[in-house]
């Protein structure tokens, strides 16, 4: 039960590893794209690829659906960012119940973006857990769990899909191990929450702390992006670094050299960008076809 990129490396993953799938639930194919198609989730395409069988209910709180998903008669079902709510019914069809493979070591991060959220925060590691589900959100005894670093120039995308091959390596694991491993209750202590990512959030205040506005920048890329303007038009930034102290006087939001901007308390470089209108770019592709002078104020 998947439904974005992140879940097709564990769909991959159980098929090689000979597990019997007996069925594939995702997310409702939805508009996309300039004729506003309707369009199947990567899971769902990937699941015809392999000729499996195919469900994506609106909801899974109708007697219906639940009893369809009784029938296929599971021993336990694996879910990666599926998008629905799993009503008690749901959770308790399959035999073995059902494992969650989540972004994060449980219990920092429940919730909805936990890798946009790890990266924003400034954590140096993160990790998968292997969760049993239970009828809170990311509530349930933690099975197993795997540590990864962050790297300092880390986007959420690059960690993301460092994360979901670590994600399928590790449910396999708890799969073949599944009978001897001793579900863990999560302590009370170091619960957050990842909220799902607002698009306000994107829009970049240079004031704000270089470190900061670092972590902002990696943490948004690809999607939504973090952004400022320049002559009135879009500007995002897509991949960063940390830059040296600016020049005594230079004000925030301000070019001192190329792509490296004033901050409120030091200075980032921007290594990759995405004008308006535009595909991504290197920041020294797009500095060849701009007139960004040192001295240019960004943000006005």
């Amino acid at each position: 039960m998947g439904s974005p990129e992140f879940s097709c490396a564990p769909l991959r993953a159980l098929m090689a590893a000979g597990h019997d799938v007996v069925a594939v639930y995702c997310q409702p194919p939805r508009p996309a794209g300039r004729g506003k198609k309707p369009r199947p989730t990567p899971v769902q395409a990937l699941a015809e690829d392999l000729q499996l069988p195919v469900r994506h209910p609106a909801t899974l709180r109708d007697a219906a659906a639940q009893a369809e998903f009784a029938a296929w008669g599971a021993d336990i079902a694996v879910v990666v960012a599926y998008g629905l709510i799993l009503p008690q019914a749901v959770l308790d069809a399959p035999r073995l119940g059902c494992v969650n493979i989540h972004a994060s070591l449980l219990p920092r991060w429940r919730g909805a973006a936990p890798i946009h959220r790890a990266i924003m925060a400034g954590d140096r590691e993160t990790g998968i857990s292997i969760m049993q589900m239970d009828a809170g959100l990311d509530t349930g005894p933690v099975l197993l769990t795997r540590t990864l670093p962050i790297g300092a120039e880390e986007t959420t995308v690059a960690l993301h899909d460092r994360l979901s091959v670590v994600g399928a390596e590790a449910v396999v694991a708890a799969l073949a191990d599944f009978d001897s491993l001793i579900p863990i209750p999560q302590p009370q202590e170091g619960v957050t929450y990842a909220e799902k990512i607002d698009k306000a959030e994107a829009a970049i205040d240079w004031t704000n702390d270089a470190a900061e506005i670092d972590r902002q920048i990696r943490a948004l890329s690809p999607f939504p992006g973090a952004w400022t303007t320049l002559s009135g038009r879009r500007l995002k930034f897509l991949a960063c670094r940390v830059a040296g102290v600016p020049p005594q006087g230079a004000a925030a939001g301000s070019v001192i050299e190329g792509l490296t901007i004033a901050c409120g308390t030091g200075a980032v470089e921007i290594t990759e960008v995405q004008p308006e209108g535009k595909p991504r770019m290197a920041a020294a592709d797009y500095l060849r076809g701009t007139d960004m002078r040192t001295g240019t104020i960004l943000g006005l």
